[in-house]
């Protein structure tokens, strides 16, 4: 087993992580552009953990207008080694109340102006994507939650928007009878990042409305949802407060939870690959690049 260091990104209404000792903000530089803000270091307990704001604090950054790339980069340069999001959503189904939570296991990427991948011209990469989310952090999550009385719901499908516009009745029916459970605008790219960098990755999906399928729902607005939002972040705050001593410790090698996706997935033979892509891969692929 091998210490872990625990990277936090938090949605909307997570701005701040009190509950650390030895805080301390602090610039973390990317070749891939700027984060979405500092990166707060601090301890809980004997366990590290590092928090990103994933818009900012204060709330300053659209879905669309997030640098995913920087973010994952920088937590990767921090030294993190396996990464909890905690991301507001809407709900597709009746027993997806607002207050709960869900551990989505799978996704569907709706976006479309977002850059998607480390890699590209000059570095061309395919990692495997089959299942995007680490069990091993989704088995804590749920034994933390159902420990503080949280009401938790194992799998689903988030569903990824551009935003940030919220959905119209048509969008909202057919992604339901898609299938997905949950709508968001925020973890894709994130997940597939994370895959790329090595990291294994878990969602909390923090429900905080139906979405305007519901016939007994009035249309999403910000003003239904921030009262939700609260009182979700604090719940989030505990949970990250009673799983962090769970996964202290993590196995030397991850493989299920993408900790060696670059194994196989760099296609681009070692003559043709761009010198000037690969000294900006140096935190994400340096393991496989070498």
């Amino acid at each position: 087993m091998a210490r872990a260091v625990l990277g936090i990104i938090g949605g909307s209404g997570l701005y701040e992580f009190e509950a650390l000792t030895d805080r301390r903000w602090e610039t973390v530089s990317s070749p891939f552009g700027e984060p979405s803000d500092q990166l707060l270091f601090g301890t809980f307990g004997e366990q590290q953990l590092v928090f990103l704001p994933r818009h900012g604090r204060g709330h300053v950054l659209p879905p669309s207008e997030i640098n995913y790339r920087a973010n994952i980069d920088a937590l990767k340069r921090a030294g993190v080694t396996d990464v909890l999001s905690l991301s507001a959503v809407g709900s597709f189904r009746d027993d997806l109340a607002p207050g709960h939570f869900v551990l989505v296991d799978q996704f569907v990427d709706r976006t479309f102006a977002r850059h998607k991948s480390f890699f590209g011209a000059g570095c061309v990469a395919h990692v495997t994507f089959s299942h995007p989310v680490s069990a091993r952090l989704q088995d804590a999550l749920e034994e933390a939650g159902r420990s503080l009385g949280l009401v938790m719901h194992r799998g689903g499908v988030y569903l990824c928007m551009e935003g940030p516009q919220f959905s119209t009745y048509a969008e909202s029916v057919l992604y339901q009878s898609w299938g997905c459970d949950v709508i968001g605008m925020t973890n894709m790219p994130e997940a597939k990042l994370a895959r790329e960098a090595e990291l294994p990755y878990a969602t909390v999906a923090m429900v905080t409305d139906y979405d305007c399928w519901h016939p007994d729902h009035d249309s999403v607005s910000v003003e239904a949802i921030i009262g939700v939002m609260t009182a979700n972040a604090d719940n989030a705050r505990a949970l990250v407060t009673e799983v962090a001593p769970r996964l202290a410790e993590r196995p030397e090698v991850d493989r299920e939870g993408g900790d060696r996706a670059l194994d196989t997935a760099i296609v681009t033979h070692p003559d043709m690959r761009d010198p000037e892509l690969l000294a900006k891969l140096d935190a994400v692929a340096g393991r496989v690049l070498g």
